[in-house]
């Protein structure tokens, strides 16, 4: 009898795993198969009998009537949590608060809709995912859920009902749910529902009975929520299984398993298996094992091993490879795993005398079966025509390992003869036991066994009298003649097996560090390009072929978009196989029943959402891809490319909509400000100059100089507007190059004050500069640019004196600009150099916003930086500050008596 014993890590897996089902909420999902078959109204009265009948702390935090009285009746006096406001695009939306709902803690919460999308400005994108974090903090909930919503069943709703669900829900929210309701209506009383107007207003009843509620799309969507709903009790059952450590199986519905191997039977096996599961309406699984320590299949036998597991997938089995030492076990262990009901396996064909050696797999599979039931079968009486047999290539005899192997067992007889003699017996057998355990470690299993023989052979002739003879004169001899034998035959046996698992586990940690560096190199590479450059990369050096990947351009056309270096025109005759594999979703070309002319592979890379693309493979050797396990690993590799390449397609496709965004955001910001900012000084200026024609005779010369005067500065005002946008676009596209000086910051900042004179006209300004001050590398212009915005800025936002200072700090100068204005608000020390930023304070003076900006964008191409504060006592002050890198040159000291053009100005 097998060990029953518990394994104590799989009991402290479940004791993990129920303390953290303990601590976290339970999710009940009412399932139905489309809108209008009753979920939020069975919700409700499954909330109200929780509440009355279990006195559970019940609240309400989204439920949809749609308008329907029977459901908003159910309501009642339940608890309403409030909603939160959220502004989107300038409409304001009420969405679920899920912090209320966190704060208010009760034990349960009913959030209708599931897979509902929340507005811009959310915690969460998703609603599953708000419900998620209310399971974590312990809370109950009821949902409800269409399954047109499940993420995996997105592609086949589509090709079902024409519609594409872009709200989704992962499987992994349905696996994790504590129970899952079916709510079920029939198609014509969902139908008739909807013509009364209690699924939809009638306009909208209307449209969906012409689209989605056609009753043959009901009728599917019925059968896949019936199904999704029974796999989820079917994997229930199977768990309870497992926890209760039943391992007999309970036959709640016929599940089939067939045996499949390189035998030319096993496809007439797979199809009657087929048939049978097609009369019961059943799943089947088409299982390979893979013996540990077996001996290497030959090509011929690997291809049509991946042949007959090929023609089993494409009739509807799930492929299974399993491994283990004893294939019986192993097949036996999965059916009890998955409740198997019915084992099918072939007939043996082998000889007799060898089922008198070792018991046959099908003996072992009948008699531990238990109560699942055996079919020994060798397919319908249609294909009994006796496949011919077809025998093996034998490979060329290694004469030199048997050669080698004679040698250490005549070494072993010289060595004992010389060493021990004829009397230390049990010593001699030693040393030949020790002779064989060598050539078994290095050789293969036919020398082991050779030696072995020959050990025996040679103990009898130099050893046992009489001797140099293969006589016997003490019968005695021939028990160590037989235990000698069968020590070497079970060394020799356990050797090879030793070194077959050390070259499987080998093989596999290659393949595994392959995809470890595939898997790694993917997930480092930023866009789409370098992901298949890096996949590209991989199977080239794994696989040995020329790779050639082909997705769609946008335009919606398949488009080649990388392929390998001398690459010929194979690939380009055969791209129409890409498309048929792009159409059907399945692999094509070499090695496969569909174009298998082609001598390239092509293979779909299917992603979460669907197919991203194509992957043609073209091998140096056309009969690589034959072999099954090879086409596992290209699988694998195609895997990982294909998600790989959706995630970055996913960014790319986000950064673009960010940057739409952005662009949307930044005209609708340029014509707020630019229609109004543009068109004020215009109609000053249009006006002023309408009254100096039209009435000249009127206006003595004050009012005309005044006129005149207003045209000046509306016309100065206009130009600097039009000046700073023209800045900010000639930095953003790059045409501004910094020329950098070695320039004292004095004559610069005499430069911008002189600039500004009749705007500081009146004004005291305040310049403070240490005479030891640096020389600075900066463009002049560019940096002169800056000080006339930030003292533009000072005379906006305040009427008092202007201070500017500088100071040398480490390797960098720092320039100051204050004043003494209203100061900038709390939170706004960055936004305020963002383009079109004005809000300043109440009363923000005109202008387009871009002073600030392009100063920070000077300063930044000086590789410099920039920040504002607030002074103490009221006020703000501007910093900026320039590295100082390289030697300045040495300039003769200023003559006695001479002022610098700053300390001129007063």
């Amino acid at each position: 009898m097998p060990d029953q014993r518990p394994n104590p890590d799989e009991l402290l897996r479940r004791l993990r795993e129920e303390e953290q089902r303990q601590k976290r909420g339970k999710l009940t999902l009412f399932f139905g198969a489309a809108p209008g078959v009753g979920k939020t109204y069975a919700m409700l009265q499954a909330a109200r009998r929780a509440e009355h009948a279990e006195d559970r702390d019940v609240v309400v935090g989204v439920v949809e009537t749609h308008g329907r009285s029977d459901t908003a009746a159910l309501l009642g006096d339940l608890e309403l949590l409030p909603r939160r406001s959220i502004s989107c695009h300038g409409v304001q939306l009420d969405e679920f608060d899920l912090d209320a709902a966190l704060a208010r803690r009760p034990a349960l919460i009913l959030m209708d809709e599931l897979a509902h999308a929340n507005a811009e400005g959310s915690r969460h994108p998703k609603r599953w995912q708000d419900v998620e974090e209310l399971l974590d903090a312990g809370i109950d909930v009821f949902s409800t859920m269409n399954v047109q919503h499940v993420e995996s069943l997105n592609d086949v709703i589509a090709q079902i009902t024409g519609i594409i669900v872009r709200e989704t829900v992962p499987d992994s929210v349905l696996e994790q749910a504590h129970e899952i309701k079916l709510v079920d209506l029939p198609p014509d009383d969902l139908l008739e529902r909807l013509r009364e107007g209690k699924v939809y207003v009638s306009g909208q009843a209307q449209r969906a009975l012409e689209n989605f509620f056609r009753k043959g799309n009901l009728i599917a969507l019925r059968e896949l929520a019936l199904r999704q709903t029974a796999e989820r009790v079917d994997a229930q059952m199977r768990a309870y299984r497992t926890a209760q450590g039943i391992e007999q199986t309970w036959a709640t519905a016929d599940q089939l398993l067939v045996a499949v191997s390189p035998s030319p039977y096993s496809p007439r096996l797979v199809r009657a298996t087929r048939r049978m599961a097609a009369a019961l309406h059943a799943r089947w699984f088409a299982v390979n094992v893979e013996v540990t320590g077996a001996k290497p299949m030959s090509k011929a036998n690997q291809t049509r091993l991946s042949s007959n597991l090929h023609l089993a997938q494409q009739l509807g089995a799930q492929v299974v490879t399993l491994a283990g030492e004893d294939a019986a076990q192993e097949i036996l262990r999965f059916s009890r795993e998955r409740n198997i009901t019915k084992i099918i396996v072939g007939k043996p064909v082998v000889e007799r005398w060898r089922d008198r050696v070792r018991t046959s797999l099908v003996d072992q599979l009948v008699r531990r079966s238990g109560d699942i039931d055996v079919y020994v079968t060798a397919g319908d009486a249609a294909e009994q025509e006796r496949v011919p047999a077809q025998k093996p290539l034998r490979a060329p005899l290694p004469v030199w390992k048997y050669l080698a192997a004679l040698a250490v067992v005549l070494v072993a007889s010289g060595v004992s003869y010389l060493v021990f003699g004829r009397q230390q017996l049990p010593d001699v057998v030693m040393s030949y036991l020790l002779g064989i355990m060598l050539v078994a470690s290095r050789l293969s299993l036919g020398p082991s066994l050779f030696a072995a023989c020959m050990s025996v052979a040679a103990f009898d002739f130099f050893f046992v009298p009489p001797f140099f003879t293969f006589n016997v004169g003490d019968l005695r001899h021939t028990v160590t003649f037989f235990v000698m034998l069968l020590v070497a035959v079970v060394i020799s046996g356990l050797t090879d097996r030793i070194r077959s698992q050390a070259a499987a586990s080998r093989k596999r940690e290659r393949w595994t560090a392959a995809l470890y560096q595939l898997s790694r190199e993917l997930a480092g590479a930023q866009g789409s390009r370098r992901v298949l450059e890096a996949g590209a990369r991989h199977l080239e050096q794994v696989f040995a072929s020329k790779v050639s990947i082909f997705t769609a351009g946008t335009d919606a056309a398949l488009a080649r978009v990388y392929a390998s270096k001398g690459q010929d025109e194979a690939l380009e005759r055969d791209a129409s196989i890409s498309h048929w594999v792009w159409t059907h979703r399945r692999e094509a070309g070499l090695g496969t029943s569909t174009l298998p002319s082609s001598n390239a592979l092509y293979l779909p890379l299917l992603a979460s959402a669907g197919i991203v693309g194509v992957l043609g493979l073209l091998p140096n050797d056309p009969g690589r891809f034959s072999v099954l396990e090879e086409r596992r690993q290209i699988e694998a590799f195609a895997t990982q490319l294909a998600l790989a390449l959706e995630r970055a397609m996913l960014a790319e496709e986000t950064e673009r909509a960010r940057r739409e965004i952005e662009a949307e955001q930044l005209r609708n910001s340029l014509l707020s400000s630019v229609s109004h900012d543009l068109r004020t000084p215009l109609a000053v200026i249009t006006g002023a100059a309408s009254t100096l024609l039209q009435q000249p005779a009127a206006l003595d010369e004050v009012s005309q100089q005044d006129l005149t005067k207003t045209i000046l500065e509306e016309a100065e005002r206009l130009n600097r507007l039009i000046r700073n946008l023209l800045d900010m676009t000639r930095l953003e596209s790059g045409a501004v190059k910094v020329r950098k000086e070695w320039s004292p910051l004095e004559e610069v900042i005499g430069s911008a004050l002189d600039r500004l004179e009749a705007r500081l006209s009146g004004r005291d300004v305040h310049v403070e500069l240490p005479r030891d001050l640096p020389l600075v590398p900066f463009d002049p212009v560019l940096l002169e640019q800056v000080l006339v915005n930030l003292l533009e800025n000072a005379v906006k936002y305040s009427a008092g004196a202007i201070e500017i200072s500088a100071s040398r700090k480490a390797d960098e100068v720092e320039v100051e600009i204050a004043d003494r204005g209203p100061g900038i608000p709390l939170g706004q020390e960055e936004r305020v150099f963002e383009k079109f930023h004005r809000e300043v304070n109440e009363r923000s003076p005109s202008g387009v916003g871009l002073g600030l900006t392009i100063c920070r964008a000077i300063v930044a191409a000086h590789e410099g930086r920039i920040w504002a504060r607030n002074r103490e006592g009221g006020g703000a002050a501007f910093h900026f500050a320039l590295p100082i890198v390289g030697q300045p040159p040495t300039i003769p000291p200023a003559e006695p008596g001479l002022a610098t053009a700053a300390e001129q100005v007063s």
